[in-house]
């Protein structure tokens, strides 16, 4: 029997969702969530899910309320399994009450699948502790969106001043001033420790530190908007002390990843991780080839070569994919030697049972060629898997010393069909800090979508180019920018170091 399942996404970072959650995502027909959910979790969702963005904003709905509960049933009632998405906790400020009380007078089957307050994981990330032995020993969950021009307060404001707990006002920096005034009117002391945090737990979260008299000040003062949380209570003292995502060595920076969407999700976690703020901006998407008979053409002559070499972890991929359909495994490459043109690329060799027999010390083609002709592959019969189009220098090195350099095309990369608006935005906003290409095609592609007189003003102004290697670098000068930041080992790891250490 079809159900809905009301599932709380927590308050932005993508990792604070339950395993619960998750699982009911990646197998629900339907999809519908919030503009407070992150939408990096729409990636989870099967590929064939229908997917309804309700909005929710501030009081500017998509659609509302009640609207957003005759979809639920309607799709309940299509016999689909829903999951309906919603920021922090269902019950907390969610009305996910309202939903499911829809779903029960319709005769529906529902769940619950609870997330991570705003509260909770706003003021943790802020180095908030909501309760501590010695400042506090309750917490207050508050509505900070209640109409200050209604007679009657549904808040006992007395009691709110006067307890010795922690107060959290959802959605209250619109009524700061009243919220504030309120509790200084009821007896609060105006020094008492505040706080405002905004975006929490996501790449804009930020946080600021004043007392209930000062706090609306500096809110005008800084601009800040929603959605915001108002904490409240002598815990906030703890701000600086605990404040660990905050001093993350790339909180706030804004990082554009070029590589292609089937290659960047490592780099983007790694950024992440370091508090970045990462924007996929794919240049490049990996493809099959149309017609693979040459790859299978190749592998059932796999033992005639003296070295296989693998230039990409897409190489390996594409390549073992087709090794797999012909019914053959990693002993199909027994009587080769095989070369990895860097760790990944070894790493995805290990993965699939061969250890590579030779790693360059330097990540490029003509590393690999000096590595090469030390173990003898002059006049070696010799097979590449790669990309349809990739650079020469490799096959064509090889030749020289006579070898015998098949080339074998097992994908091909594409221009992705994306819109470097976002880019340009995001530019004229100051949002973005790196921009990173981990090869010669994301600069070629990335350009074709974003020209390079768009670009040109911003870099020194706040916008370094980081790339992974000479060649990359190279491919840059032809465009008249010469890299900020290059590591000296061209790796992506190294990178990510290299940028950190700015």
């Amino acid at each position: 029997m079809a159900k809905a399942y009301l599932i709380g996404a927590g308050p932005g970072d993508p990792g604070l969702i339950t395993v619960k959650g998750q699982r009911l995502l990646q197998e629900c027909e339907v999809v519908i969530y919030d503009y407070l959910a992150n939408k990096s979790f729409l990636s989870l969702c099967r590929p064939d899910a229908e997917i309804i963005y309700v909005g929710k904003k501030g009081g500017d709905h998509t659609l509302p309320q009640d609207q957003i509960n005759e979809l639920i049933v309607r799709k309940v009632k299509e016999g689909k399994d829903v999951a309906r998405l919603k920021g922090g906790d269902p019950y907390i400020f969610g009305r996910g009450a309202e939903e499911a009380e829809e779903l029960l007078e319709a005769g529906l089957e529902f769940e619950v699948v609870p997330g991570v307050t705003s509260a909770v994981a706003g003021a943790a990330y802020a180095g908030i502790p909501l309760t501590h032995r010695k400042y506090a020993s309750s917490v207050s969950l508050i509505t900070g969106h209640e109409d200050p021009t209604k007679p009657d307060s549904a808040h006992n404001w007395p009691a709110l001043a006067t307890a010795a707990s922690t107060l959290c006002f959802y959605m209250g920096v619109k009524n700061l001033p009243y919220i504030t005034g309120k509790l200084m009117e009821h007896g609060m002391r105006p020094d008492m420790p505040a706080a405002l945090v905004r975006w929490g737990t996501t790449s804009k979260h930020q946080s600021w530190v004043s007392t209930v008299s000062e706090i609306s000040a500096l809110a005008e003062r800084e601009g800040i908007k929603a959605p915001s949380m108002l904490v409240v209570g002598e815990v906030v003292q703890l701000h600086d002390t605990l404040n660990w995502f905050e001093k993350l060595p790339l909180h706030g920076k804004g990082v554009v990843v070029t590589r292609a969407r089937e290659q960047a999700s490592g780099l983007k976690d790694t950024l992440e991780r370091l508090g970045a703020a990462c924007y996929e901006f794919p240049t490049i998407t990996i493809v099959p080839l149309e017609d693979y008979a040459p790859v299978r053409e190749a592998i059932d002559g796999i033992a005639g070569y003296d070295w296989v070499i693998f230039t990409s972890v897409n190489g390996v991929r594409h390549f073992w994919y087709q090794l797999e359909l012909v019914g053959k495994d990693a002993r199909a490459l027994g009587a080769s030697q095989v070369a990895a043109i860097g760790p990944a690329t070894a790493e995805a060799l290990l993965e699939r049972g061969i250890r590579p027999d030779f790693i360059p010390p330097k990540y490029v083609a003509e590393s690999v060629v000096e590595g090469l002709l030390e173990r003898g592959v002059a006049g070696k019969k010799v097979l590449i898997p790669r990309a349809k189009v990739a650079r020469e220098v490799l096959p064509e090195e090889l030749a020289k010393v006579a070898a015998q350099v098949d080339v074998l095309p097992v994908y091909e990369t594409k221009l992705t069909q994306e819109d470097g608006a976002e880019i340009v935005e995001l530019l004229e906003k100051g949002r973005l800090h790196y921009l990173t290409f981990s090869s010669s095609s994301t600069v070629e592609n990335f350009f074709a979508l974003v020209p390079a007189d768009t670009l040109r003003p911003y870099v020194g102004r706040g916008l370094k180019i980081c790339c992974i290697g000479p060649v990359t670098a190279r491919t840059l000068k032809e465009y008249g920018f010469t890299p900020d930041i290059m590591p000296e080992d061209y790796t992506i790891p190294a990178l990510v170091d290299a940028l950190v250490k700015g």
